[in-house]
């Protein structure tokens, strides 16, 4: 091991649609800022404080056409990745820097809209919507019922 770590883990909602880029070959790369917020009282004046910090978050090929297909502006979602920081000058040949994070993995944590047909989600919903409205004993009879199964 190399003795350095760069790994970075957010969780925040997405401030714009991903913006796609193609390149030659089929390769693809997506771009999106994502906002994460900090919250706290100010001690000294007993306010309370929001800072928001915005990160641009850099998608490659398959996972970008994911998220491009998949995320929206205000979706909540959980990137792990790294950070890289660019050199490039501007118009008047000033040296400027941005910091991307590189993700490498991502999880949705927006429910999706539940009048859209999913079946998949619909199926274990139903079972549960029925054990809440059936009485408690019942249900964990039929449980212990097929746990009991001698496998």
């Amino acid at each position: 091991m190399a003795g350095t770590l760069n790994k970075v883990m957010l969780i925040g909602h997405t401030g714009d649609e991903v913006k796609m880029h193609y390149f030659e070959g089929g390769n693809c790369i997506g771009r999106f800022p994502l906002a994460t917020n900090e919250e706290y009282i100010n001690k000294a004046t007993n306010e309370k404080v929001s800072n928001t910090e915005w990160h641009t978050i850099v998608v490659r090929n398959k996972a970008a056409e994911v998220c491009e297909k998949y995320l929206k502006k205000g979706d909540k979602v959980y990137i792990e990745g790294r950070i890289k920081t660019k050199k490039w000058q501007d118009d008047k040949g000033m040296d400027r820097y941005s910091t991307e994070i590189q993700c490498l993995e991502f999880t949705f944590l927006t429910p999706k809209d539940p009048v859209t047909p999913q079946p998949p989600t619909q199926v274990p919903s139903a079972p549960q919507q029925q054990t809440a409205s059936k009485p408690s004993t019942k249900p964990q009879a039929i449980e212990e019922e097929e746990d009991d199964l001698p496998f």
